[in-house]
């Protein structure tokens, strides 16, 4: 998770009161890369994000 203010930490979200919808996708090759932009996104936008995996290469 990338905090406001561009730290990353592992981590779920801490508790809010209100969710605004939405999430970036990033197509990046690394998992450190996907960090980085998190860090970005998350100091553009003044909000924790969470960093998850949706299509991984598959094994063959």
């Amino acid at each position: 998770m990338a905090a406001p203010d561009g730290t990353v930490a592992d981590g779920p979200f801490p508790e809010i009161k209100a969710v605004l919808g939405g999430f970036p996708v990033v197509e990046v090759p690394s998992r450190e890369d996907a960090l980085e932009w998190a860090a970005r996104i998350a100091a553009a936008c003044r909000c924790a994000q969470e960093v998850r995996e949706i299509m991984p290469e598959s094994a063959g």
